[in-house]
């Protein structure tokens, strides 16, 4: 394989394993953020129980996730250098702001929130998580804006003696329609993922011990699935926007996500297309009329481009080439994205049902349900952003700069292939220092006391070791 194909596997790995800590970490900030809230409003010890149980698993789970990140930032020098020359003067504000504001405010308040609990008064405490969750989301902006201008550049100049990019205007890197759009849907999505995973962990907990803090459990797994609810019909709302502003500025990954290589107007949706293996032509496909043209342009009789006429306007503005995204990974993975979050909806709407009575169904449902209700919306997360870079291929900046010009001239396959071993391997470790830690924890059940400051348990800072 040559430096490009490995060095695109190698930035995908890490991309997909990293993100599956970052939504994971956002949700669970604010949820544990509103536990606390309600044992300040409260004083029911059940709510700060909760927290602290919760606190601990997200604590685990924001270390995984800084640690996965780090690598991130050593790629675009390793395997990326030209790219980086590219961008760099474009994405420095975004990415210096996401360090050095919001990962500071993530950080420092964290560390107060984890030892403060006999510290600092209780107000002043419950701040500390409340800012350390406002920072989660604005990484998450500012990260989310670096990556919308690959999608859609805006507010910048060539210069061409340079070769690269220069900003001229940051307030329009910021405000990138598709930044502006991208950003609720990834939060949502996280507290999609978020609330799948308290409302699993509280389900196996009452399956496995249903006479050990079963009011405390009932409680997190309706608040679970409650915001699993309301964010899924959130991601469909956000989605649909997202669509809209795809089909304007990148309208080839909307043609490719719908497999649909002719011009329509109106347009079809397609539930079900079969084409070849190169995803170059349409063998059998089931439709449904004027869908794709509402979902589109909010219009039944909208207009939506094909593959086919697209190449061809490509081909006159940029130049000979192909750029077509691969179609089968494209149609894919925007379906499983889908189909995965319906089902994590599905079962968040179960567990409201099961857990209407006292007595908890005992049966295959239950544990299946606490086992992929948390990894639903993670393959959907995942599927997502796979949808999102492969269906801009070949561009690493759409209409700039092509993916196979942004890799790093010096680099060879070997060396390439030596470090994703190495990273496959290093996060094969994590998954399972991860997972255990996690599991640990879960069977560890809740604290057995609550009272802040008195020695026990609770009262210490809510850390954790390996």
């Amino acid at each position: 394989m040559s430096p490009l194909d490995l060095s695109r596997w190698q930035f995908g790995i890490t991309t997909v394993y990293h993100f599956l800590f970052v939504p994971l970490t956002i949700g669970l900030a604010f949820l544990v953020a509103g536990l606390q809230t309600a044992w300040v409003r409260s004083g029911n010890e059940r709510y700060l129980r909760l927290t602290r149980f919760y606190g601990e698993l997200f604590l685990i789970n924001f270390a995984l996730g800084v640690v996965t990140g780090i690598v991130q930032e050593f790629q675009f020098g390793m395997n990326w250098s030209a790219y980086s020359r590219f961008v760099g003067d474009i994405f420095g504000a975004p990415l210096a702001i996401e360090g050095l504001l919001a990962f500071f405010l993530e950080s420092t308040f964290l560390g107060l929130w984890i030892f403060g609990w006999d510290r600092l008064p209780r107000l002043a405490h419950l701040a500390t998580i409340w800012i350390a969750a406002i920072g989660t989301a604005l990484s998450a902006f500012f990260i989310l804006a670096a990556n919308a201008w690959m999608q859609h550049p805006v507010g910048y100049q060539l210069d061409t003696a340079a070769g690269r990019a220069v900003q001229t205007d940051f307030l329009a890197v910021v405000t990138n329609p598709v930044a502006v759009i991208t950003f609720p849907h990834t939060i949502v999505a996280a507290f999609l993922t978020a609330g799948a995973f308290m409302a699993a962990v509280a389900l196996w907990r009452l399956w496995r011990h249903p006479d050990r803090d079963a009011d405390a459990f009932r409680t997190a797994a309706r608040v679970g699935a409650v915001t699993v609810l309301v964010a899924a019909v959130l991601v469909v709302v956000t989605g649909d926007q997202q669509g809209k502003v795809m089909t304007d500025v990148q309208p080839m990954k909307m043609a490719a996500a719908e497999a649909l290589y002719k011009t329509e107007q109106p347009a079809s949706f397609s539930i079900f297309t079969i084409g070849s293996l190169d995803g170059r032509t349409e063998l059998f496909s089931i439709r449904i009329p004027d869908l794709l043209s509402f979902l589109a342009t909010g219009n039944l009789n909208g207009r939506v481009e094909g593959i086919n006429d697209l190449q061809s306007q490509y081909q006159a503005t940029y130049g000979p080439g192909d750029y077509v995204p691969y179609v089968p990974l494209t149609y894919w993975s925007f379906r499983l994205m889908i189909g995965t979050g319906a089902l994590a909806a599905l079962g968040a709407l179960w567990m409201l049902w099961a857990l209407r009575k006292r007595d908890l169904p005992i049966g295959r449902w239950v544990l299946a349900v606490s086992v992929l209700l948390p990894l639903l919306p993670l393959a959907a997360n995942s599927l997502g952003w796979i949808f999102t870079e492969m269906g801009r291929q070949p561009w690493i900046v759409f209409g700039l700069m092509t993916t196979q010009a942004g890799v790093s001239p010096g680099t060879s396959s070997a060396e390439v292939l030596i470090s994703v071993v190495g990273f496959t391997l290093l996060y094969g470790v994590l998954a399972v220092i991860e997972v255990g830690l996690l599991l640990r924890r879960i069977r560890g059940g809740l604290p057995d006391t609550a009272s802040p400051g008195a020695g026990d348990e609770l009262g210490r800072p809510a850390a954790f070791s390996y």
